[in-house]
């Protein structure tokens, strides 16, 4: 199901700034704070207030449709997710980020958090940092370091 419907489903009206929002995130190869939201749309002529982005994606966030991906420079940035269990790696480099699928083998995990502080694990957030392929070659090529 795409997000549109999602949505509708959910009984959101599906507003022209949402849309606005959601295709710019869809375009995006890296994580989009609310600032950088608003900036781009107001370059492509959309004047939306700042709280009304900050607001969508709080909306987009608790449904489920983005997810908040942790910068190496210390900004979070929301990305447009796929449907069930899944996590990002983000390039310590450029920032780019790309989700991959995530895994239920974290059981074992869970059941010693659970038995050491007596916690109800209900959420986990992982994610990984490396470097891109693209940046791997320039890292080969001496124009990064």
């Amino acid at each position: 199901m795409d997000w549109q419907t999602f949505l509708s489903k959910a009984g959101y009206r599906l507003s022209e700034p949402r849309k606005r929002i959601m295709k710019l995130m869809e375009m995006a190869d890296k994580p989009l704070n609310p600032l950088a939201i608003h900036r781009l749309l107001r370059e492509q002529g959309v004047h939306l207030g700042l709280v009304s982005v900050y607001r969508t994606l709080e909306l987009f966030f608790s449904l489920g449709l983005i997810s908040q991906v942790f910068q190496p420079d210390g900004l979070v940035g929301y990305l447009p997710v796929s449907f069930g269990h899944h996590h990002f790696i983000v390039c310590q480099n450029c920032h780019k980020a790309v989700e991959f699928l995530g895994s239920e083998d974290m059981q074992e995990l869970i059941q010693r958090i659970h038995s050491e502080t007596h916690y109800q694990v209900r959420d986990h957030l992982l994610q990984f940092y490396g470097l891109c392929p693209e940046c791997q070659a320039l890292l080969e090529n001496g124009d990064i370091n």
